[in-house]
C-alpha cells in the first residue's frame, strides 16, 4: 500500500484523471439508480402505504386493477385487514381559478376499513361526506389547495378538496381518494362492490370469479413496472462492467510505461509479489476515492432537484453498489499483473 500511495502522489495528473473517470461513472450509476427507485416508488407508493400483502381481483382481469370489477354477489367474507378498493381512471379539473385538467386515479374507500383509517395526510382531514375528496400531496405543485371545488370529467356534481395524502401515487398517477359511493356513481351503480380487495394479511383464494395474488405478483404485473426496472438495472450493470474495463486499461497503460522502473525495483531485491500487490492496491484506492466522490456529487445534486422529479436514492443500496464498483475495479487491475510478473532484474541492465 505504501508503494501504491507513493506512485499516486508522484503521478497526480495521471491518477487524478482515473479518479475523475471513476467519479463520473459512479455519478451516472447513482443517478440512474435514483431515477429507477423514484419511478418504481411512483408506481407502488400507495400499495406500500396500504401495507398490502395480498390483492384479490376478478379472475378475468389478468392481474390488472384497471380491468377488475368485483360484483356484489361475488364478494367473499371480509376479515380484519381487508379493504374494498374501487378504482377508476378519471380526469379532474378545478371549477375556480385557472383551468387545469389532470389525469388521476379515483380510489373509493369505506370509512370502517383499514386503508381509510390509516390514510396518512400531510394536511386537512379524511373524506367525511360523499362529495369530499382527498388528493395526492404532489397535486399541490399543480395549484390545488384545500377547499378547492373540482369536477370529474363526465360528472355534473362538484367535489370539495378536504385533504392531501402522503404517498398518493399509483402506477405513476396521482390519486383522488373518495368513498365507495362516489366510485359506484362513476361506474354506473351499486351492482359492483369494488375493483379489488387489498389485504394486510397473507392468504390464498381461488373461486370461479375471484383470485388472490401476493403483493410481489401484483406489483410485477403493473404496466411497464418490470420492463422499466430491468432496463435501468441493465444500464447500471453495463456501466459497472465498463468501469472495470476502463480501470484495467488505464492501469495496463501505466504499467507498460513503468516497466523499466519495475525492473530497477526487482534488481534492488523487491519481489514481484510486492509490485503486484501495489498495483491492485492502487486500483482499490482509485475506486474508493472515485466512489466516495460520486456519492458526494450525487448528494449535492439531490439538493437541487425539483420536487416534481421522481428521484429517490437508497443509501444502503448505493453503498452496496460502491462496494461492487470497488471490487470490479480491483478485479480489472489484475489485467496488467502478468506484465509485472514477467519483469526480471536483468531487464534493468538493458
Amino acid at each position: 500500500m505504501f508503494l501504491a500511495i507513493k506512485e499516486i502522489k508522484h503521478a497526480k495528473v495521471h491518477y487524478g484523471l482515473i479518479i475523475a473517470m471513476v467519479t463520473l461513472i459512479g455519478y451516472l450509476i447513482f443517478m440512474l439508480l435514483g431515477l429507477m427507485l423514484g419511478l418504481a416508488n411512483e408506481n407502488t407508493a400507495a400499495i406500500d402505504a396500504w401495507s398490502t400483502k395480498t390483492v384479490i381481483l376478478s379472475k378475468g382481469a389478468n392481474v390488472n386493477l384497471n380491468q377488475s370489477l368485483i360484483k356484489t354477489a361475488d364478494l367473499p367474507p371480509l376479515k380484519a385487514g381487508d379493504s374494498l378498493v374501487g378504482q377508476s381512471p378519471v380526469v379532474i379539473s378545478r371549477q375556480t381559478g385557472a383551468t387545469h385538467k389532470q389525469s388521476a386515479q379515483l380510489i373509493g374507500l369505506r370509512a370502517d376499513q383499514p386503508i381509510y383509517q390509516h390514510l396518512e395526510l400531510v394536511s386537512g382531514h379524511r373524506p367525511q361526506k360523499p362529495r369530499q375528496v382527498v388528493l395526492a400531496a404532489n397535486l399541490r405543485t399543480k395549484g390545488y389547495r384545500l377547499g378547492d371545488r373540482i369536477k370529474l370529467a363526465g360528472q355534473k356534481q362538484s367535489l370539495t378538496v378536504v385533504g392531501f395524502a402522503k404517498d398518493g401515487m399509483l402506477n405513476m398517477t396521482p390519486i383522488v381518494y373518495g368513498n365507495l359511493q362516489l366510485w359506484q356513481a362513476v361506474k354506473g351503480g351499486p351492482q359492483f362492490a369494488a375493483s379489488a380487495i387489498f389485504s394486510q394479511r397473507t392468504f390464498q383464494l381461488d373461486t370461479t370469479a375471484l383470485k388472490a395474488y401476493p403483493r410481489a405478483t401484483y406489483v410485477n404485473k403493473l404496466p411497464g413496472y418490470t420492463a422499466q426496472n430491468k432496463t435501468f438495472a441493465a444500464m447500471i450493470g453495463f456501466l459497472m462492467i465498463i468501469s472495470m474495463i476502463i480501470i484495467g486499461v488505464f492501469l495496463y497503460i501505466l504499467t507498460m510505461q513503468k516497466l523499466p522502473n519495475y525492473a530497477v525495483l526487482r534488481a534492488q531485491g523487491i519481489p514481484g509479489r510486492t509490485l503486484t500487490v501495489a498495483t491492485v492496491s492502487q486500483a482499490a484506492v482509485l475506486m474508493v476515492s472515485g466512489g466516495l466522490l460520486s456519492l458526494l456529487l450525487t448528494r449535492l445534486t439531490m439538493l437541487g432537484l425539483p420536487a416534481s422529479m421522481p428521484f429517490q436514492l437508497s443509501w444502503p443500496l448505493a453503498a452496496g453498489l460502491t462496494g461492487a464498483l470497488v471490487l470490479l475495479g480491483t478485479v480489472g487491475a489484475l489485467i496488467p499483473v502478468k506484465l509485472i510478473q514477467r519483469v526480471q532484474p536483468l531487464d534493468a541492465l538493458r
